[in-house]
């Protein structure tokens, strides 16, 4: 029933980009703010709530699983494209921030990997933590 997947998806992003247009007109910009992000939201508490009420079956939540999965690399691609070709246009500034960004976030992978896990492990894992002797041996 991968059909009732596309009619759910359908109507959750046609929401949400009427929600970001009239959002992006409240606020005074000429363009849809948070439609996407909107829809994802109204995609994950829909499923959610049909789930919980079992109103779908399995192969329907099938169909709603696969294009769910297809429908979000999608969009972030295009989102993407969207930022990076307003960052050129917005000059240095934009471009150093999103280069700054970029290389923050790729230096916080080793702090975030470290949460969660045990003490033991952390000083296991933990660069020279091979070299290092006990007294004794």
């Amino acid at each position: 029933m991968v059909v009732y997947g596309v009619a759910l998806l359908s109507a959750c992003m046609l929401v949400g980009m009427v929600v970001g247009d009239l959002l992006g007109s409240l606020i005074g910009v000429k363009a849809n703010v948070g439609g996407v992000g909107i829809a994802m939201l109204l995609l994950i508490l829909s499923t959610d709530h049909l789930r919980r009420t079992l109103r779908l079956d399995v192969p329907a939540q099938q169909g709603i699983g696969f294009w769910s999965a297809m429908y979000i690399p999608i969009v972030v691609a295009m989102a993407a494209q969207q930022d990076v070709v307003a960052a050129v246009k917005g000059g240095p500034a934009a471009l150093l921030a999103g280069v700054l960004a970029v290389v923050l976030s790729f230096a916080l992978v080793p702090v975030i990997a470290r949460i969660g896990q045990p003490a033991s492990s952390r000083r296991e894992a933990a660069p020279g933590a091979a070299l290092t002797l006990k007294s004794g041996e």
